[in-house]
Formats: C-alpha cells, sequence, structure tokens
C-alpha cells in the first residue's frame, strides 16, 4: 500500500498574509483540516501547516515559510499528501486509493470480475468501477453487495446484483 496518499490540491490564496485554499479530496474537509503536515512532490517534501480552517467545503490553511500572498500563488495547483501512519481511521475503514487496483470476486462461485479501476462519491452510496477485459461494470458500495474488503491482499468479494455482470455477447 501507498505510504502518501492524496487528500487534496492547493486552488488559490486566501487574504494577504499567505494563505492558501485547498479542495478536499476526502470525505470531509474537517478530516484534511486535522493533518499538522502535509506533503508535495509525492510525499518528498514535508509541509508544516500553522492553522488550518474549514470554511464551506474548502480548507484555508496557513503553511510555515509562506507568509505573503505572492509565495502562496506559488503553490496554486499543488497536489497535497497525507503520510498513511499520520491518519487516524475507524476500524474497518479504508482509503479510495487503497481499492484501485483490488481483484473483485463473486463470494458464492469465486469467479473474478474484475479490478476495481475508479470510485464515484455520489453521495447516497460510492460506486465501484469494474474493469474486465474491455468492459466497466458499476457496483454500489452498499453491504448487501460488498460483503468482504480485504485492501491489504488486493481482493474484494461481492455478491452482485442480478444483471449486472451478465453479458449478452
Amino acid at each position: 500500500m501507498k505510504k502518501y496518499l492524496e487528500i487534496g490540491q492547493i486552488v488559490g490564496t486566501h487574504g494577504i498574509k499567505g494563505e492558501v485554499r485547498i479542495n478536499p479530496w476526502c470525505d470531509s474537509p474537517d478530516f484534511l483540516a486535522s493533518f499538522k503536515v502535509l506533503y508535495k512532490d509525492s510525499g518528498k517534501t514535508a509541509i508544516e501547516v500553522s492553522r488550518a480552517r474549514v470554511h464551506q467545503r474548502i480548507v484555508i490553511a496557513k503553511l510555515k515559510g509562506i507568509d505573503n500572498v505572492n509565495d502562496a500563488a506559488v503553490l496554486r495547483n499543488t497536489v497535497l499528501f497525507i503520510d498513511r501512519d499520520d491518519a487516524e481511521i475507524p476500524k474497518g475503514s479504508y482509503f479510495i486509493q487503497d481499492l484501485i487496483g483490488c481483484e473483485v470476486r463473486d463470494i458464492d462461485s469465486g469467479e473474478v470480475l474484475g479490478t476495481v479501476s475508479d470510485v464515484s462519491q455520489t453521495g447516497a452510496n460510492d460506486v465501484w468501477h469494474i474493469k474486465r477485459g474491455e468492459k466497466e461494470y458499476l457496483i454500489p458500495a452498499i453491504p448487501d453487495v460488498v460483503i468482504e474488503t480485504d485492501v491489504e491482499n488486493s481482493l474484494i468479494k461481492i455478491r452482485p446484483l442480478k444483471g449486472i455482470f451478465d453479458d449478452e455477447d
């Protein structure tokens, strides 16, 4: 599993004292705002967070060493990462990035149905994109469908809804 995980992107500046606006790529902007250290360059460069607060769905952060609007503007479009070891998530939870590439099997037949290629967050529930060959299938990530998720072994077992994987070739 990846040590550094994408968590958001700096989308602009805020004020004249070097604060940045961060678009969170996580379930909650509060989660992003809780980190004291973020990283750029895929985890190679640490950035200390002096303070962070949520404003609507954006995180406004003051980063150590960024003291004016010009320094902050240079960071626009920078993708930010967290260190997995710094994140506290509930037992049984996982990061979307950990799902990508997991093999998906039918729990009843053992048939390999494909691999997770993407996750869409719809609001009601996530939708997993399962790629098998040239085809892509969409499954709802709900307890009736997703039976076991073992990201450590890159294996997900599901009970597919009737008709999803029935190809009419």
